[in-house]
């Protein structure tokens, strides 16, 4: 009988698809990311939007300083004897000036203002960790899709060659026409897993495309073999901890809590007084009134302290605290609750990382079986103790083993960032990591 052949994973890898002299790895198209992404913008402007309405808050804290000036001219026709004809004008300004010496609320909400600029620059962070994410899933949905595409094309060369086979045995009265059916149905399927799969990295590379702002972006595959980083530290207990005090909606969580705070102590301090400087300079210049007409010029200057005493206010004051204390406890419930979802998610990243390592040695072992298994059943098909359905069989379980392979290792790459995420401590950086791992 003619020896089945199969041809090298290379061949099939580069039928599937030739890699474009310009590919790009995951820093360069996470950068084109970072300028593209319209969330990513949106966070960065809040952020500004943020920082400029505190200074808002903190202008109620300074002196403040008005110019008013106004001018009049005045037409007079009095038939009265020896009563003032013709007219008269007047022209003054006023310069007045005044300085908060105690207001505790106004101080107060220019502390939420800052704390304000925390809780969005908590949120810019977190939605560059979740862009750092996108990007990542969407760069290796599309290296799995071009691996499982590449893994088809294989085993449709495999099968073409298996159905040559088995028509020749056929022709030469060594095999039944049942391998020849067989070989055609298993031909059949593969072509329409192919179409399938040309469809899939189609769409997969237009999400990556939509990401980063480009046409045909090209990501560099992994080297192989990929020796996958340990997870460390090794302790789910230090990456709850880590999450618990470095994570983006901890942190947004806890300083929401200090702004309650503030908030409740500035419905408190509604009942204290207030306590001004002030100060008026005023200059006027008349050249007369209706009945004289000597002109005149004066200057007036006054400095002073106002204070009010807020003393009754139908009860808005003291129910404006209780709603500030409730509040207060709402926010404290709420940082609770974010502590526990953080920490579960925490625990959870870290015991799908260290599935997922072990899925990958599995799935190695699982290839290296596969091939045996295939040699075992070509040869048997040659001495005629296997026929094709066996060959055939075994073809499809090693390339869908590889398939299986090359989606575990990616995930595994991706639950290392997914881990970095769910502890608050994904950074640009983590992704120059990853990058050591892709081929030049």
């Amino acid at each position: 009988m003619t020896a089945i052949r199969l041809l090298p994973l290379s061949v099939a890898l580069a039928a599937a698809a030739t890699l474009p002299a310009r590919a790009q790895n995951l820093v360069t198209l996470y950068e084109a990311a970072r300028a593209f992404d319209a969330g990513y913008q949106s966070a960065q402007y809040q952020f500004e939007a943020t920082v400029a309405k505190s200074e808002q808050a903190r202008a109620a804290t300074l002196y403040k300083i008005d110019l008013t000036a106004a001018a009049s001219i005045s037409a007079i026709d009095n038939t009265a004897a020896k009563s003032k004809q013709g007219g008269y004008d007047v022209q003054s300004a006023t310069l007045s000036a005044s300085q908060p010496l105690y207001r505790p609320g106004n101080q107060i909400a220019f502390e939420q203002s800052k704390r304000q600029i925390d809780v969005e620059e908590q949120k810019l962070l977190s939605a560059e960790q979740d862009l750092i994410m996108k990007l990542s899933t969407a760069y290796f949905d599309v290296l799995a899709s071009q691996d499982s595409l590449a893994y088809l094309l294989a085993q449709k060369a495999a099968v073409t060659e298996q159905l040559a086979s088995a028509k020749r045995n056929f022709e030469v009265g060594t095999a039944t026409i049942t391998d020849t059916r067989e070989a055609e149905a298993r031909f059949d399927l593969v072509v329409a897993q192919e179409i399938a799969g040309r469809n899939d990295l189609q769409v997969k590379k237009l999400a990556l495309d939509q990401l980063v702002g480009k046409t045909n972006s090209a990501p560099l595959p992994v080297k192989l073999p990929l020796q996958l980083p340990p997870v460390q530290p090794g302790d789910v207990a230090a990456w709850v901890q880590k999450s618990e005090e470095m994570h983006p909606t901890v942190r947004q969580s806890r300083l929401a809590f200090e702004v309650a705070q503030m908030e409740a102590r500035k419905a408190q301090a509604a009942t204290l007084p207030t306590l001004d400087l002030t100060g008026n300079l005023n200059m006027a210049n008349n050249n007369g009134t209706a009945s004289v007409d000597t002109s005149y010029r004066t200057t007036t200057a006054t400095v002073g302290l106002s204070f009010n005493m807020p003393l009754f206010s139908g009860y808005a004051i003291e129910n404006r605290i209780k709603e500030a204390l409730a509040l207060e406890e709402k926010a404290r419930t709420d940082l609770e609750a974010v502590k526990r979802s953080v920490a579960q998610a925490s625990r959870t990243a870290f015991f799908g990382l260290l599935s997922g390592q072990s899925q990958v040695k599995a799935l190695q072992a699982a290839e290296a079986s596969s091939q045996s298994a295939l040699d075992a059943n070509k040869l048997g098909y040659q001495v005629g103790v296997r026929i094709n359905i066996d060959v055939l069989n075994s073809q499809s379980q090693l390339f869908d083993t590889k398939a299986k392979l090359a989606k575990a290792r990616y995930d595994v790459l991706l639950g290392g960032l997914k881990l970095h995420q769910a502890s608050g401590i994904l950074k640009a950086e983590d992704l120059k990591q990853v990058n050591t791992l892709l081929a030049n």
